[in-house]
């Protein structure tokens, strides 16, 4: 099947669900569209105890489709520019640092926990698995995915300074994330030659080089945009940007994501907009972008819910699976305690901030994106089904209830 037939397919589909789910349903789109979309495979599923014609044909139509390439190559740049840049720009300067200690020692803590808890788990449900692979699974599930997060926390009504924080380390962290993985992934192919001078390296080239050409490719779009005043042709500047962005951070290896989160943090700060937008521009930039959140959004989480199909469900994994999502936000919960604790003098936070952090830290498309990485030998069947069952979880349950957790406890 060539790429239109794809893209025409998963936009119809995702047309077809949204349509439903405001209709009837009314849930938050992403949540909504998982539903929808598991419930829609789920049938195909049980027609194809009779007749496997349908089933062969959609499980066809997802193997072919590049799942990884697809998110990372392709939509991940565009919907992290478009959340950068409805991000509060103040609120994140000022919770910088918290952001920060989150995005970097949260994730390497909460990788080495999740490891070593999960490494003792498998063997009590008759898996054997190296510790190695325990860690990069770790690596995997422990950033918090912007993309979900985003999505429902709009929906979600928490204070403006918790929802920066957990925003804020949500766009960040899966650089983070990235290279930990990155790094253990090298390890486990036989790379015992890494040092930490190499991890250095890569975290250098990677995550402040990124930072670093996100930043100059915002400056010249802020300059581009205040030297005209042109709706069209200025929406098309932060098109270009995004893309040509991408292909430069893809050149040069270092993080794309995170080029994005700066060039779009740069660019819709309310300094810049004063300076380089006129009322109708920015009008213009925002509903383009939204629209573009929305319509990548509705694809990914359908595409997320159509996964089910290519999964190897055996008990043994659903097991494992199911108990690791307590494992996993337990070891978010006590990644984030120092932290929290540290800055709760210096920073007026919330109550209950860990409880809300650890409840409304969501998994979605970049683990499963990055399990996808794993080699056969790595028991990648084994952490496909586990990644699975947390993001399902994570969207569809801490989703619908991180809203009154937040009303509730939040006081």
């Amino acid at each position: 099947m060539d790429y239109y037939a794809i893209a025409t397919v998963l936009i119809v589909l995702s047309a077809l669900f949204g349509y439903i789910n405001v209709r009837f349903l009314k849930l938050p789109i992403t949540i909504g569209l998982m539903v929808l979309t598991i419930i829609f495979t789920l049938i195909l599923i049980i027609i194809g105890q009779f007749d496997d014609t349908l089933l062969l044909q959609e499980r066809a139509f997802i193997e072919g489709i590049d799942f990884k390439a697809v998110l990372f190559d392709v939509m991940l740049s565009f919907l992290l520019f478009a959340g950068a840049m409805h991000t509060n720009f103040e609120q994140l300067k000022i919770q910088r640092w918290p952001v920060l200690i989150f995005a970097t020692l949260g994730v390497l803590v909460s990788t080495f926990l999740v490891g070593i808890i999960m490494y003792f788990v498998l063997q009590l449900v008759g898996l054997e698995v190296a510790f190695i692979y325990c860690l990069l699974f770790g690596a995997l599930i422990s950033p918090t995915d912007p993309i979900a997060v985003l999505g429902i926390l709009k929906q979600a009504g928490a204070p403006k300074k918790l929802e920066t924080k957990i925003v804020g380390e949500s766009l960040f962290n899966d650089g983070v994330g990235v290279v930990v993985f990155l790094t253990l992934l090298k390890i486990a192919e036989g790379g015992n030659h890494v040092t930490i001078g190499h991890i250095a390296e890569m975290f250098a080239v990677e995550v402040l080089g990124g930072v670093a050409l996100g930043l100059f490719l915002g400056w010249i779009t802020y300059k581009l945009m205040k030297s005209i005043d042109d709706y069209d042709v200025e929406v098309i500047i932060t098109i270009a940007v995004v893309m040509g962005g991408t292909l430069l951070a893809q050149k040069f290896h270092i993080s794309a994501p995170l080029a994005m989160v700066a060039c779009g943090l740069m660019v819709g700060n309310d300094t810049v907009r004063n300076a380089a937008m006129s009322e109708t521009t920015e009008t213009y930039v925002d509903k383009f972008w939204e629209l573009i959140d929305v319509l990548l959004n509705t694809i990914l989480f359908v595409l997320i819910g159509m996964e089910m199909l290519i999964l190897t469900f055996q008990v043994n994994y659903i097991i494992a699976g199911i108990l690791a999502v307590p494992i996993v936000l337990l070891c978010r919960y006590l990644s984030l305690w120092f932290p929290i604790k540290f800055f709760a003098k210096k920073l007026d936070f919330v109550p209950n901030t860990n409880l809300i952090m650890t409840w409304g830290g969501l998994r979605g498309g970049i683990s499963i994106a990055l399990a996808l990485s794993l080699t056969q030998e790595m028991h990648r069947e084994l952490f496909l089904v586990i990644t699975y069952i947390i993001v399902v979880f994570s969207i569809i349950g801490q989703g619908l209830t991180v809203g009154p957790l937040i009303k509730r406890f939040a006081k």
